[in-house]
């Protein structure tokens, strides 16, 4: 059992993501994660208030079960799957402390300077997380879908706008890492 305890290699993990996205087009499914929203307002009547919602939701039904296999797996993975903690480069870790006070980087997937209850009841925190939110659900919605939506199904498809929305995306990640999120923190 130890074998899933460890990060599955690339080439055992892209050829498994290959074969989900191939067996979606046989039957002619599309996978994403962020128009479960989509679905989920429309099921429960937002149809009523707003245009984007009345569709036939029932069509895509199926994919909730995606969203909530994410969950469990999610869930069953953090919890009985792992030590809690993630690898990553000690470069990186000794950085993040220097520069952003983050010492636990590393220990655990929450380090406790970024979401102990403490830091997220700050006023200025909770804004930034409440536009954040809207920012990103608003933008994968007008996209068409969220980034790892374009960069693994749209891509698999050889869509051109999926495409573009990952230059888009990676650019936009760039210039927020590099620009933006320095002058906020």
């Amino acid at each position: 059992m130890n074998w899933i305890y460890e990060p599955w290699p690339w080439y055992v993990a892209g050829p498994l993501i290959a074969l989900v996205m191939f067996l979606l087009l046989l039957v002619g499914k599309q996978f994403g994660m962020s128009s479960n929203l989509r679905t989920v307002c429309a099921a429960a009547g937002a149809g009523k208030a707003a245009d984007f919602f009345k569709f036939d939701w029932k069509s895509d039904r199926w994919n909730l079960t995606v969203v909530l296999g994410a969950i469990i797996g999610g869930f069953i993975a953090s919890n009985y799957m792992s030590n809690n903690t993630v690898e990553i480069n000690p470069v990186v870790a000794q950085q993040l402390a220097t520069d952003y006070s983050i010492n636990s980087a590393g220990d655990s997937y929450l380090p406790p300077e970024l979401f102990s209850a403490e830091v997220v009841s700050q006023p200025f925190v909770i804004a930034i997380l409440l536009m954040g939110g809207l920012l990103v659900g608003f933008g994968a919605r007008y996209a068409g879908g969220c980034t790892s939506g374009h960069a693994i199904s749209g891509l698999s498809n050889l869509q051109l706008p999926s495409f573009i929305a990952v230059i888009g995306f990676f650019i936009g990640g760039l210039i927020m890492v590099h620009l933006i999120y320095p002058l906020l923190f």
